[in-house]
């Protein structure tokens, strides 16, 4: 860990993971004159975000238009998100350690440019392939903006304060986006056509270029470091099987041999860029970022609070839609009242908060908030009524995931090399498109585990087979919630015992420092 004192130039060339560049001070940091039009350029920043991160869930509703439409199998359809999780997850890391060396604000504009461009041939596919070659080029182009935005965020807003009021925003938009995507896919699916759920990038990516190239400032990046190849095979290669792994294990199921040999294959690739990350001068991840522990614990909270959050999209939305009978629309809008509680958990608690409180003072009520939302909802049955039953756990879950979303990103991010910024902030993103993975494929296994036992042991001959069916999809639902919940408390653990930074107002240093 270095000193905070010492001067900002870059550790011996023979030093095992040491970039051969300066390392100036950030942006906005000691010395440097703020920018006065930060705060615009966080909107920026902002729309890229809520861009990215909605078109995780927008295409979840969209998806019996669409395979209708270009006659997609039923065994294929899943492609239409696992080809955007697979690229988007699998190159996280390659995204952000290309923001390090090429410069942030190039890499998010070639990012936002590229998303944009994916997403017009996503929206006028003809065929499967071309529809899902598009959501892979989503992915690979949200690679890029992904981390080069929260790295612009990180050397922009260094002042305890300012940092907690941007990273508030962010952190509401990080957790609130996934159900943003899902009201968006249903009106834009309901109201004009299911290509629209890609064509609305456009706007949205134009806007924020124009912004970007106005707004937006970065030093130039550290072209003179040589990006990691063999790190790139391995770290890049070990997490598309691990990824790809948890989507098939939704399908084939945890047992399948071909599940199997991507999470062992998936596994040994890690382990291997780890060992590798050691012993290479140019790491594509170098291990001081792990070394630190606020921000290891930073990383695995985020991935244990997304298990649960990830399954409770997947299933409320078949809940919604499948026992309630909601339209696409109402869908979405029963969303948002967690949407409006993350929001409020973020900008309005935690970022108020942050500056004078320790950050796991709110990562670990904000995760048992979470269980207890969770918890709730897993008394739900079939006949259960929305405002009784179903709004009361989802704004529970809501506030604490505006509660630990903001200070997790803030002290992940906080006191890192300017040099390393991209990559740490991909390790977030990581973290979440992980978490959310492996939550979306092992809540959906427990469940359907769960509606075969009961619909075994309850569908005899005289037994209403519809009833049935449903009561057995609500079970499967609420047992595998109990998981959920056991990830949350897990997460909470985690951030009360790995996380002792002190409140951001005293213990903050300059990005020029890092850790």
């Amino acid at each position: 860990m270095s000193d905070a004192s010492s001067p900002p130039s870059s550790t011996s060339p023979a030093s095992p993971g040491a970039i051969r560049t300066a390392s100036p001070a950030a942006p906005g940091g000691p010395g440097d004159a703020a920018d006065p039009r930060r705060w615009w350029g966080l909107v920026v920043i902002a729309l890229a975000q809520l861009m990215v991160v909605l078109d995780a869930t927008i295409v979840n509703i969209a998806m019996p238009s669409a395979q209708k439409a270009l006659g997609i199998g039923e065994g294929d359809k899943a492609w239409m998100i696992t080809a955007y999780t697979l690229a988007f997850g699998g190159l996280l890391l390659l995204g952000g350690r290309i923001a390090d060396l090429v410069g942030r604000k190039r890499t998010f504009v070639i990012g936002l440019v590229g998303f944009a461009v994916a997403s017009a041939i996503g929206g006028a596919a003809q065929t499967p392939g071309m529809l899902f070659a598009a959501r892979a080029l989503q992915g690979v182009f949200g690679a890029l903006l992904a981390p080069s935005a929260l790295s612009l965020m990180t050397t922009t807003f260094t002042d305890p304060r300012e940092r907690g009021k941007a990273f508030g925003i962010y952190g509401a938009l990080a957790g609130a986006g996934g159900a943003i995507g899902l009201l968006l896919g249903g009106v834009l699916t309901e109201y004009l056509d299911w290509r629209w759920c890609l064509y609305v990038n456009i706007p949205i990516a134009l806007v924020a270029v124009i912004g970007a190239s106005v707004l937006l400032h970065d030093r130039p990046g550290h072209r003179e470091a040589r990006l990691d190849v063999p790190g790139v095979l391995l770290g890049c290669g070990g997490l598309v099987a691990v990824v790809y792994g948890f989507s098939e294990a939704e399908a084939l199921g945890w047992g399948d041999s071909e599940v199997l040999a991507l999470l062992i294959s998936g596994a040994l690739l890690l382990a291997g860029f780890v060992l590798w990350q050691t012993r290479t001068a140019t790491p594509l991840l170098p291990l001081r970022v792990l070394a630190d522990r606020d921000r290891a614990g930073s990383f695995l909270t985020m991935g244990l609070a997304t298990v649960g959050m990830f399954g409770l999209f997947l299933f409320m939305t078949y809940y919604l839609q499948g026992i309630l009978g909601y339209s696409p629309v109402r869908t979405g809008l029963a969303f948002l009242p967690m949407s409006a509680a993350i929001m409020i958990g973020s900008t309005q608690i935690s970022a108020r908060l942050l500056p004078r409180t320790p950050p796991r003072l709110l990562m670990v009520p904000g995760m048992l908030l979470g269980a207890s939302g969770l918890a709730l909802l897993t008394f739900l049955e079939v006949d259960s009524a929305y405002a009784t039953h179903v709004l009361p756990g989802m704004l529970l879950l809501g506030l604490g995931m505006g509660l630990t979303f903001m200070p997790v990103f803030s002290t992940a991010t906080s006191g890192v090399r300017p040099q390393d910024a991209g990559v740490t902030s991909a390790m977030v993103n990581t973290s979440q498109q992980v978490g959310g993975s492996l939550g979306t494929a092992l809540l959906n296994t427990l469940a359907a585990s769960a509606t075969g036992t009961y619909v075994d042991a309850r569908l005899t001959g005289g037994a209403d087979r519809a009833r049935v069916l449903r009561e057995g999809m609500v079970h499967g639902f609420t047992q595998a919630l109990w998981w959920g919940v056991g990830a949350m408390l897990l997460a909470a653990l985690v951030a009360g015992l790995l996380v002792t930074a002190g409140p951001a107002a005293r213990g903050h240093q300059a990005p020029a420092g890092g850790h």
